[in-house]
């Protein structure tokens, strides 16, 4: 029997999951998160085998928790569950220690798949990441593009800014303070050395963050 853990901000989707998953007869659900805290705390009291977790959440990004919870517990999988199916978020949560690496736009079949996968101690990536991670994962960083130098924070702040958003709508969508978004952005500007936030909108089309 697979122990699993479900750590979503939004209550739908973990909803959505646990009827999908109480299909399966070898699989228990033995908590839900809410936000990247729980889920490391969940993992702490229960030791599931895998937990399935947001990259978005509050409180605690996903990079970050898995980064916690791979230190906490080696026995727990962590298998990333997200909108953000791309090589920059994939290569972060593979470096951060997850297993796995899977779109909210999968199917429920390769969502099982994928659990049995990292259950097993196997990586599982999207066939179309898998080469292209393979590619870049090999160079030990020397060929990583300015975003890949982001915390996942910073990454988030540049994708939000990059739709248009105030510092005040993502201080309130991060449950951060306008205070900590603008140190973000300007360790954005300083990081990717660009001027402004046009530029930073440039850069997020170029590596395609806004895609999703």
């Amino acid at each position: 029997m697979i122990r699993l853990v479900i750590s979503d901000d939004h209550a739908l989707v973990r909803d959505g999951l646990k009827r999908i998953l109480a299909l399966e007869r070898d699989i228990e659900i033995v908590g839900e998160a809410c936000d990247g805290n729980e889920a490391v705390e969940l993992v702490r009291q229960r030791r599931p085998d895998v937990i399935l977790l947001d990259i978005s959440m509050p409180q605690k990004d996903g990079i970050e928790a898995t980064q916690e919870i791979t230190k906490l517990s080696g026995r727990t999988k962590v298998l990333i569950l997200t909108i953000h199916a791309d090589l920059h978020y994939a290569l972060r949560a593979m470096r951060a220690g997850a297993q796995g690496f899977l779109s909210k736009q999968a199917k429920s079949a390769e969502l099982i798949h994928a659990i049995h996968q990292v259950y097993a101690n196997r990586r599982y990536l999207p066939t179309d990441l898998e080469s292209s991670f393979a590619e870049r994962y090999v160079h030990n960083g020397s060929s990583r593009s300015p975003i890949e130098n982001l915390s996942d924070r910073e990454l988030q702040v540049m994708c939000l800014l990059s739709q248009g958003l105030s510092n005040r709508e993502i201080a309130n969508q991060l449950h951060i303070s306008i205070k900590t978004v603008d140190s973000h952005r300007r360790n954005l500007l300083h990081k990717l050395q660009v001027r402004n936030n046009a530029d930073l909108t440039r850069l997020a089309i170029q590596y395609k963050l806004l895609d999703q």
